[in-house]
């Protein structure tokens, strides 16, 4: 009865069904019910914005209606120029998204384009288990029936901290068929080998735990020491092409994913999460975020959230530009140094008078969410109007080639490339300038850095099939 007057009509958006009891939903609630009954003032229209200099770099003001906010990313461009000029160091990116990202859809391209320019190999951090395991092309995964997972979307208080992908999952006490999970290289540009494998698992008691990694016909046995807040364990093979991992006696240990790179270049982490608004990251555990980070070290956090906040019943954000904001300070907390780029809503349509249009809800979430970036010092990405503005969701869906799908707001395989491509370009015309600001000179690309397309057939996948 408190909430009912700013229920929304629709939860959720998605095609895909809801997960039961989402806290995601909640969190939203009480936002609305704290902060929508407010008028929202908007006072950052026609505003001139100045940046202050970073390492003696300082870029041109911007209108807000243009914001782009480059200057937030200086840091990250000078890694990224360090691996182009000196090929030293190393670049790691953490993409946080909804169902848009689900799959490895946008981060997919996005990774490849990185890698081909500044070097790199291996997909990342993967989870134990995943919901759209079955529809992602940059890796084959399997894992058995005997796991439990929380996740940061139905569990608020979890019996262990969250990892990095905000989830936490644990194997079912099975001394027969013990819990396992396999991973296997697909023939993809860059990500054709398992690189350095690397389990990820938290602190326990139990100090009788190991894991059997079986390969090919070989079986290595290694013992779990879960002492730290975050733990490592090296199969210490190298480079593999496939293995499977039985968890023997681990009932109580956390176990977060195995991290696949080769230590150079650029890599990012996919961590999506169909029916997510973003919230939820409020939630991570700040001295476990950074026994990640110690060990993985990011330098750029991309947000990419929307589809699940449209149509709540207002056409003001203000608690989520507020709510938002508090996640991105959150998040320096947990990755300190680290870059913050937003990436907003994509267009959607809905049926006005039995024609397909930009929903309303569309430019007031896009326009709170650069509210929040500029306010937050993060940079920003308008992706509804980068792909057309009004009315594009339709052309997308209905023009040949068709590059969304019939729910008018998700991607298919083309449209998902498409939108990579979009991100990246902004990303790297900052980055030109910022060369430019540096006094370097463009270096026209080489021939082996032309994008290469790989030839895997794509899975099916029900949420974002053609």
């Amino acid at each position: 009865m408190v909430f009912k007057q700013f229920l929304p009509r629709k939860i959720f958006t998605e095609t895909a069904p809801a997960t039961k009891n989402v806290v995601v939903d909640s969190l939203m609630l009480e936002a609305v019910q704290a902060d929508s009954i407010a008028d929202e003032k908007d006072t950052l229209t026609n505003t001139r914005i100045n940046f202050a200099a970073v390492n003696g770099i300082k870029f041109p003001a911007e209108n807000f209606d243009d914001y782009k906010g480059y200057q937030h990313l200086v840091l990250f461009y000078e890694k990224l120029l360090q691996l182009e000029t000196k090929k030293q160091g190393k670049v790691r990116i953490a993409y946080f998204g909804d169902s848009m990202t689900d799959g490895d859809m946008i981060v997919k391209e996005f990774r490849s384009s990185l890698q081909n320019r500044f070097g790199g190999e291996g997909v990342g951090f993967v989870n134990i288990t995943s919901e759209s395991a079955p529809s992602r092309s940059t890796i084959t995964h399997q894992f058995s029936s005997n796991w439990k997972t929380l996740s940061y979307l139905n569990v608020k208080y979890p019996t262990k901290p969250f990892g990095v992908n905000g989830h936490v999952f644990f194997s079912k006490k099975d001394t027969i068929d013990p819990a396992w999970v396999k991973y296997k290289a697909n023939n993809v540009a860059h990500l054709t080998m398992l690189n350095n494998p690397t389990l990820f698992y938290g602190r326990s008691g139990n100090k009788k735990g190991s894991v059997n990694f079986i390969i090919g016909k070989d079986t290595l046995h290694k013992k779990l020491n879960a002492v730290n807040a975050v733990n490592t364990l090296s199969i210490g093979k190298g480079d593999l092409k496939a293995f499977k991992a039985q968890f023997i006696a681990t009932d109580s240990i956390p176990f977060y994913g195995f991290n696949f790179d080769d230590g150079k270049g650029v890599h990012v982490d996919n961590f999506s999460n169909r029916g997510n608004s973003g919230l939820p990251i409020a939630t991570f555990n700040t001295s476990v975020m950074q026994s990640f980070n110690d060990k993985l070290g990011y330098d750029l956090v991309i947000l990419q959230y929307g589809t699940n906040v449209l149509n709540y019943g207002s056409l003001n954000y203000t608690w989520y530009e507020r709510k938002m904001a508090r996640v991105v300070e959150h998040l320096r907390k947990c990755f300190p140094g680290v870059a913050i780029l937003i990436i907003s809503t994509a267009d959607k349509s809905t049926k006005y008078d039995l024609e397909m249009k930009t929903d309303s809800a569309v430019v007031p979430l896009t326009r709170a969410q650069k509210k929040y970036a500029v306010g937050a010092n993060a940079a920003y990405i308008n992706l509804y109007t980068l792909m057309g503005g009004d009315g594009s969701m339709v052309k997308w869906v209905e023009e040949v080639p068709v590059r969304a799908n019939k729910d008018y707001t998700h991607f298919n395989y083309r449209g998902a490339q498409k939108i990579s491509d979009l991100i990246y370009t902004q990303i790297n015309n900052g980055y030109e300038e910022y060369k430019k600001l540096r006094g370097h000179k463009p270096v026209e690309p080489k021939a082996a850095e032309v994008k290469k397309q790989d030839s895997l057939i794509q899975k099916t996948d029900t949420t974002h099939a053609e």
